[in-house]
């Protein structure tokens, strides 16, 4: 069967001899743009309820959220192993012990077979990357790091609080430690053409990840980018438009890296804009349809290159 692109379903059917599926959970962590660490408010595009499915509660044990997530996905395929998905906010942004503390909390949950931390590029100690190099060596241990755009100005425009460098830096001395290291992008930020977009595909290309998450910029309500696309509306890609982005950008990324997703889904309920009204999967055939009749594929105009 031919492969338009290396798909994340493929690739974590290498990595076990059995189905798994990841359980979100929400440990209760914040974020330093948050806290008043290095602001406050958020980035202005973030609303965590946006992702976070029903059985994540930080008022519940990280214990308990695994078990409710279990019997969720059980239903269908009750010989299922999980992997535990430290997802809501910045999952290493605590003390040592602590982080240390839920990690193993999880792991010891009945059929959790490794953990999963999405976190931010300025948010890795040294100490906490030994401690992780230690567990990768006894379980299946994926870092994920936000990264959202190659562009210094839109990152300072969306108020991510770090810069691209930093998102450099940090997902190499993760990869120096051997550890499963992704990255996080947002396509369709203000300010960013769908040109300016694909010419950053060779950059994150560049990058020494294994896993690449891609979604389109959604409008949520109450956020900051909710008030400000009230008060001066900026354009925001139709389906057609999306999927000839997604297109140019995959024949610019080299071949073997790993791609999770290429959209996401708020809750109707929160989500102003796109209003495109397709599943996850759904965008999906509708992609790899105009990849075939465009007769591309992932890497076809791949050309290594390097970050300075």
């Amino acid at each position: 069967m031919e492969q338009l692109y290396r798909d994340f379903g493929s690739w974590i059917r290498e990595q076990f001899p059995f189905r798994v599926q990841k359980i979100s959970i929400d440990a209760g962590f914040t974020c330093p743009n948050r806290d008043g660490s290095i602001g406050t408010g958020g980035c202005t595009y973030c609303n965590n309820h946006t992702f976070n499915p029903s059985y994540c509660d930080p008022h519940q044990r990280i214990t308990d959220q695994l078990e409710e997530g279990k019997r969720f996905f059980a239903r269908k395929y009750p010989d299922m192993k999980y992997l535990a998905y430290f997802q809501a906010y910045t999952n290493t942004y605590g003390s040592m012990a602590s982080l240390r503390s839920m990690y193993e909390e999880a792991l010891r949950v009945e059929d959790v077979v490794g953990i999963v931390i999405g976190t931010r590029p300025d948010c890795m100690s040294e100490e906490l990357l030994d401690y992780l190099e230690e567990l990768n060596r006894k379980t299946f241990l994926l870092v994920e790091y936000g990264v959202e755009t190659a562009n210094d100005d839109t990152l300072r425009r969306i108020r991510r609080g770090h810069t691209f460098a930093e998102s450099q830096h940090a997902i190499e001395r993760t990869h120096q430690r051997g550890i499963r290291t992704g990255a996080h992008i947002i396509v369709g930020l203000p300010g960013e053409s769908a040109s300016e977009t694909i010419a950053q595909a060779p950059l994150i290309s560049a990058l020494p990840i294994d896993i690449l998450k891609i979604h389109q910029l959604q409008i949520i309500q109450h956020t900051q980018l909710a008030r400000e696309y009230r008060e001066k509306p900026f354009h925001v890609y139709t389906v057609d438009e999306y999927m000839d982005v997604m297109i140019g950008y995959l024949e610019q990324l080299r071949p073997n890296l790993v791609i999770e997703r290429f959209v996401s889904q708020s809750p109707p309920q929160l989500l102003i804009a796109p209003q495109w009204g397709l599943k996850n999967y759904e965008f999906t055939e509708k992609l790899c349809k105009r990849m075939r009749e465009q007769h591309t594929f992932q890497g076809r105009r791949y050309e290594e290159t390097s970050i300075c």
